[in-house]
């Protein structure tokens, strides 16, 4: 499980733990310590096979764990400060959670024999891990820290991804450890069974109107091609859910349709179907309560199957399935044109996506919190070139800049580009510092509306009665507006504001060819 180290000397708990989480595969760690953590900071130059990230706010450093995971296929690390800390990132972790992105958190705690003292910070912090944990640990010293450690990035490399948060009290990062942990075989996935196959073969098989709604890795790679070659070979439609964490889109690849996000939609879309086949995916479900509409949104007449869990090898079933329907053959998707916006024409949400569509770099990765900017014209991405899109997929906003700044570490030679609301924005825009502070290649678009639009829109729907005036206020986001040009240039961020079609796209165009981070503020007529 363990071997000491390979000079004979001693380790400290803090060398320990960074040599562990090496050798599990763990090379990245995006960091906001404090006192409690500085040992471990320092044990930093003693590893050089980790690359610490600093965020300037722990929801950054936990949400571009997030962005990491969904592009590398693997677990990052976080360093937070104390329970204080680990709260202030729980937002990002929630949402990640919802992607089932595997994190490893690294929260540090008082030495053991000052808790006693109940001193400002000391606080429950595996209380405040556990409702986006999997799997938390407080280790009890420095020689169970390399077990605890790899015990850790085991449980987050399990499928689906998971969130593992090891509590490290002070005293065990001065302690000696002697030891690096090592991982062991990663658990393979779970098989889908043959009846399961047969049955969901014959449904595919049989009369009737079937729909399959995808989410996890067969939204890329080769389980994508498998579905699309199964639904052109039988019929059936396919679906993606509302906020996928990752799938390929544009140049050859399938086109597959989202559900709205609007659960009266929703139904809509599923109305036709008489069956609805699950791979990797839960069914849909109102995102809010809303009076005199339902929460359940699986028509009653639409019958539910399951072909893949999410801790099933949803690649591997729809490997099998295609074989016993001999529905191999891949067709690529016909690109539908997109008219590139007129110059005369005004800078408005859908012109704006009308040029990142037109001239969207070969394999970019696109990370999506542009909420009413994008939803409406998230069809447009289809015809554009081969790219990665991102999504929000746990609801809480702010987490657009922290995605895009992990998954630029995880794919440096990849442009990232980032469409954000505004007002969400707002949540963590200490994340472009850390994309000029690391040099990365991101355009984050700013979608300058002046108001939490997609509040205003909630505000009608919940049927909450407003006379307009002072209750409007907690949506408006004027009075006064945003600067994003001196907000993005005070955080070190080439930035500049278009107001017209011509000037986005030229912007657009010259910070594709470019390298490094650039802000447009893209004032909405």
């Amino acid at each position: 499980m363990s071997k000491p180290s390979e000079n004979g000397t001693s380790l400290s708990g803090a060398e320990s733990l960074l040599h562990t989480l090496v050798a599990c595969g763990v090379d990245t760690c995006f960091a906001n310590p404090g006192t409690s953590e500085m040992h471990f900071v320092a044990a930093l130059d003693a590893v050089p096979a980790m690359r610490p990230v600093l965020c300037l706010f722990e929801g950054v450093a936990t949400g571009a764990a997030d962005g990491y995971a969904r592009m590398a296929g693997k677990p990052a690390s976080t360093l937070l400060h104390l329970g204080p800390g680990l709260a202030n990132g729980l937002a990002s972790l929630h949402n990640a959670r919802r992607a089932q992105s595997p994190i490893v958190n690294i929260v540090g705690d008082h030495a053991t024999y000052h808790l006693q003292y109940d001193a400002p910070l000391t606080s429950d912090i595996a209380g405040f891990a556990r409702p986006v944990s999997d799997w938390v640990r407080r280790s009890a010293s420095a020689r169970s820290l390399p077990g605890d450690v790899a015990t850790a990035v085991a449980c987050a490399r399990r499928s689906p991804g998971q969130i593992a948060t090891l509590i490290l009290p002070a005293d065990t990062a001065w302690a000696p450890a002697e030891r690096i942990g090592t991982l062991g075989a990663d658990t393979p996935l779970s098989i889908v069974s043959k009846a399961t196959l047969e049955k969901i073969a014959g449904l595919l098989r049989a009369p009737g109107r079937v729909a399959m709604l995808l989410r996890g890795d067969v939204l890329h790679g080769q389980g994508l091609q498998l579905a699309a070659s199964i639904a052109a070979h039988t019929g059936a439609k396919l679906f993606c859910d509302t906020f996928a964490p990752r799938i390929r889109r544009g140049g050859h690849h399938p086109v597959i349709e989202r559900l709205h996000y609007r659960g009266d939609e929703v139904i809509r879309q599923l109305a036709a179907f008489d069956h609805l086949i699950l791979v990797g995916a839960e069914p849909p479900v109102a995102f809010f309560a809303y009076l005199g509409r339902p929460s359940w949104l699986v028509p009653s007449d639409c019958a539910l199957h399951t072909l893949t869990r999410p801790c099933e090898n949803g690649p591997d079933a729809l490997e099998r399935l295609a074989d016993r329907l001999e529905a191999k053959m891949y067709h690529s998707a016909v690109r539908r044109a997109v008219a590139t916006p007129r110059s005369d024409e005004p800078l408005t949400p859908e012109t704006i996506l009308r040029c990142i569509t037109t001239d969207l770099p070969e394999d970019a990765i696109v990370v999506d919190e542009g909420l009413t900017s994008t939803f409406p014209y998230y069809d447009l991405l289809d015809a554009a070139s081969s790219h990665d899109h991102l999504n929000l997929t746990g609801g809480a906003i702010g987490s657009g800049i922290p995605l895009s700044v992990g998954a630029a570490v995880a794919a440096p030679a990849r442009k990232v580009v980032c469409l954000h609301g505004d007002g969400g924005a707002m949540y963590s825009l200490q994340g472009l510092w850390t994309q000029a502070r690391e040099r990365l290649d991101v355009i984050t678009i700013i979608f300058a509306n002046r108001s939490y639009a997609i509040l205003e829109q909630e505000l009608d729907r919940v049927g909450a009665c407003v006379d307009g005036t002072r209750s409007r206020r907690l949506l408006d986001i004027g009075d006064p507006d945003l600067n994003w040009t001196a907000l993005a240039t005070g955080m070190g961020v080439a930035t500049e504001r278009v107001t017209t079609v011509a000037a986005f796209r030229d912007t657009f165009g010259r910070a594709i060819r470019a390298t490094g981070p650039i802000l447009i503020e893209a004032v909405i007529a």
